[in-house]
């Protein structure tokens, strides 16, 4: 019988490595707007969820959420984590709060700008120094600062929640959500959205891990409901989570009058949008020599006047004396005010619309929030259109190579027939957008 012995000791050492893909498995807004109040909001502002990563061994995994101003990640700082990941939780939340601070003290961007944050999760077993690690890759998030409102201002807020579905953004395709506003009342949210024939979902953050629908057509909401039924039209929808119950009443208000549409015999009232940077309604508008009232769902059960000419609004009040010329028409409904105050108006013409202006004014755009404008339930023709400044050809834009970017004097837009929802977005000078989506 014979026995060896080695005299070296083989160490032996069992290296974990990252297997399949590991990405970002939600969908992210467009723009993130955050307003001068929101430094200190610990409402969610962006859930980033991922998949599993997987090592090929048992083991628990921690994730963290870094970002980085110059994109590479070599200057990579955490934001959030989640240690030793036993309950397969693969989601990083970041507040309003945290995400209008990283703009500002990481990316050192000043309101009122836009700009773009770079995030990606690191995935590791063991300690934060494992260099065995997965990453994701970047995802970049378009936000907007706004500046402070020194008057007029508002409490409201963008909330976490909106509206999806066939009657309104083709189930998220379209674009992003309907967003619901904070209002006075604690857990309980605000939309103004013009709908479609169809059905509809509410949801938060873009993204079906938590949604709501209503099972009974009740009026009650049910997590993962059934969706429910839509009719064209313009609405007010009220969420409230203190009784998870929700309405959907007609809203729009408009200008009457033969200031602008001969009392309704020459097309329906101009219709206000909602700005929740100052909790007022309002419309870009091109008014005649005449008179006005404003009216709810162009119809005279509900209208206000002026009697007395001093601004304030009553029920039924004298008609609004105007001249002609272009305004945006501001209407706040808690205080019953208004102001009709000459300004600069963007609108849309061409062979798409109103044969460049010989068949009739161009569609007004209101400015919603600072430098967003829309123009909602454009009826277009097949042809062509472009965006310009008080119906005159001083000022116009296009987009030259059609890629959603306008320029100054650009190629004519192209148009199919049918009835859209255009935006323009002028907050950043050097790069004007716009989308046109349809209803």
């Amino acid at each position: 019988m014979f026995f060896n012995s080695c005299q070296d000791n083989d160490n032996l050492e069992f290296v974990a490595a990252p297997k399949g893909d590991f990405a970002f498995t939600n969908t992210f807004l467009a723009d993130y707007i955050l307003p001068f109040e929101t430094t200190t909001d610990d409402n969610i502002g962006i859930v980033f969820s991922f998949n599993k990563a997987d090592f090929d061994v048992p083991t628990n995994v921690s994730y963290e959420l870094q970002t980085s101003v110059t994109g590479d990640f070599t200057d990579a700082a955490l934001v959030n984590a989640i240690s030793n990941n036993s309950n397969n939780n693969n989601n990083i939340e970041v507040t309003i709060g945290e995400l209008k601070r990283l703009a500002t003290e990481v990316y050192s961007l000043a309101a009122p700008t836009n700009g773009t944050l770079n995030f990606r999760v690191r995935a590791f077993p063991g300690d934060t120094s494992s260099t065995t690690e997965a990453f994701t890759p970047t995802q970049q998030v378009n936000v907007t600062l706004l500046e402070e409102v020194q008057t007029g201002g508002s409490n409201v807020q963008v909330s976490t929640w909106g509206i999806v579905g066939s009657g309104y953004n083709d189930w998220g395709n379209g674009g992003p959500d309907a967003p619901f506003y904070t209002t006075a009342d604690a857990n309980v949210f605000v939309a103004y959205v013009t709908l479609l024939d169809g059905e509809i979902k509410i949801r938060e953050n873009n993204d079906w891990a938590n949604n709501f629908g209503d099972d009974g057509a009740d009026g009650t909401l049910d997590a993962g409901g059934a969706n429910i039924v839509s009719t064209a039209g313009t609405y007010k929808v009220t969420l409230n989570f203190n009784d998870n119950t929700y309405t959907i009443e007609a809203y729009s208000w408009g200008i009457v009058g033969s200031g602008f549409n001969d009392w309704g015999n020459a097309g329906p009232d101009a219709a206000f949008h909602y700005d929740y940077t100052t909790d007022t309604f309002k419309v870009g508008v091109k008014l005649l020599d005449g008179e006005i009232k404003i009216r709810l769902n162009n119809d005279w059960g509900t209208n206000f006047g002026d009697t007395g000419a001093d601004g304030t609004l009553e029920a039924g009040g004298d008609n609004i004396a105007t001249t002609a010329g272009f305004y945006t028409v501001t209407f706040d409904v808690n205080k019953s005010t208004y102001t009709i105050e000459a300004s600069d108006v963007w609108g849309i013409v061409g062979s798409g619309y109103n044969d460049w202006g010989n068949a009739g004014p161009d569609f007004n755009f209101t400015e919603v929030n600072p430098g967003i404008f829309v123009a909602n339930n454009v009826t277009l023709l097949d042809g062509e259109i472009k965006f310009r400044l008080n119906e005159d050809w001083t000022t116009n834009f296009g987009d030259t190579g059609a890629d959603g970017t306008l320029e100054a004097g650009g190629d004519n837009i192209v148009t199919t027939a049918g009835k859209y929802r255009i935006t323009m977005d002028l907050t950043d000078n050097a790069n004007p957008k716009y989308t046109i989506t349809a209803l």
